[in-house]
């Protein structure tokens, strides 16, 4: 929730408020975070974090306990952030071993989508193609191209959902992955739980299917969505995971994938999740919300109850909305997405980019209740009168 302030407020504005998503997660760590290469430069954060830029600074905050343990020091001459005699890699691998019950050796650490679109391209060689939802997060179907991959874009169904039946028909010889985003971005809709992971089941006997499931925590049955079983049962299936969303990390750059062995493996070779290419802070934070009981659900339930003040704005104007389940509203304004974003603008709100062919849809992020009531009603006077 804290890292989708692009709906509202610029970071800097976000930072100066001192806190983020809700008080008891408040205590930010930008006052260590200074100068140049404190934290790996981020242009874009979207696919795991709707249209929000950063530069380094963080608008994702630490859980209080792991503000006040962090062991750190910093080189005098580079400024860089370092810990002493822990191994942040191995700690946090651990910790999603025994939570996601899985191997770790199946688990390789990082925000690595386009990392593994580019690596799953190369090796095949030119012309395998990726299948994903459009309008969708590219992230992944958007790193093929320069190993000579084949993007194959599958329209969303009349709900604003992945067409899961028109996906299977465009795999082919060629097909290389399968990128499925569940929720999915920019709609926030879901396919319904049991043949979701029925079909991904199936589908993996034909090829590799990567889901992210960035925003699946904001669901409240994700243990009956996800398909991280999938992935211990030993099927052609990866699953991505980010500290972007519900933990509101998203400046800190910290994710993980859940992956076959054999293609963990491989990308484990080339350099991918090791230890050099990790933050430090960014290892520490992520180990440290995932130790933090209660959270999860507490900012779930809280993230629901701004939902649906939002849908039901767009039912008492009866305007046509997806049925997000995630922390965005996605919503036909009646008029070019472009239009409203400038309007909003101009009152200081900004809401990011437009989602071709959905031209009139708007999605916006959903951040504090002050902020949420602000927003919407500036939506309310742009829409049209019910």
């Amino acid at each position: 929730m804290g890292d989708e302030i692009e709906g509202y407020f610029s970071a800097k504005q976000y930072l100066s408020k001192k806190e983020n998503v809700y008080p008891e997660r408040a205590t930010s760590i930008a006052g260590i975070v200074l100068g140049p290469h404190a934290l790996p430069r981020t242009n874009d954060l979207e696919g795991s974090t709707g249209s929000s830029k950063t530069t380094g600074i963080p608008s994702g905050s630490l859980p209080l306990h792991a503000t006040r343990d962090l062991p750190i020091h910093r080189q005098p001459s580079s400024g860089l952030l370092a810990s002493s005699l822990r191994n942040e890699p191995a700690e946090l691998t651990d910790t999603i071993a025994a939570r996601e019950n899985i191997a770790a050796d199946q688990i390789v650490l990082g925000e690595n989508l386009n990392v593994f679109g580019l690596y799953l391209s190369a090796r095949g060689g030119p012309g395998g193609e990726f299948i994903y939802s459009k309008p969708g997060y590219t992230a992944l179907v958007d790193a093929v191209a320069p190993a000579g991959g084949v993007v194959v874009g599958v329209p969303l169904n009349g709900r604003l959902e992945n067409d899961l039946p028109a996906i299977a028909r465009k795999v082919n010889e060629r097909t290389r992955a399968v990128y499925l985003v569940n929720p999915h971005n920019p709609s926030g809709t879901v396919s319904e739980a049991a043949s979701f992971v029925d079909f991904v089941h199936e589908l993996s006997r034909r090829t590799l299917v990567i889901v992210d499931e960035a925003y699946l925590e904001f669901t409240a049955d994700f243990e009956k969505r996800t398909v991280a079983s999938l992935v211990r049962s030993g099927d052609q299936v990866a699953v991505f995971r980010t500290f972007s969303k519900i933990y509101g990390l998203a400046s800190l750059t910290i994710g993980y994938t859940l992956a076959p062995r054999e293609l963990a493996s491989s990308v484990k070779r080339l350099g991918i999740g090791a230890f050099f290419a990790l933050n430090s802070v960014s290892l520490l934070a992520a180990t440290a919300s995932l130790e933090d009981a209660g959270y999860v659900a507490d900012i779930r339930a809280k993230v629901a109850v701004e939902r649906e003040a939002w849908h039901e704005l767009f039912r008492q104007r009866n305007v046509r909305f997806s049925d997000s389940q995630a922390n965005f509203v996605f919503f036909d304004a009646g008029r070019p997405q472009q239009m409203i974003a400038a309007e909003l603008a101009a009152q200081g709100i900004d809401i990011g980019r437009n989602h071709p062919p959905l031209d009139n849809w708007v999605r916006i992020s959903i951040g504090l209740p002050q902020e949420n009531a602000i927003a919407r009603q500036a939506v309310a006077r742009l829409l049209r009168p019910s």
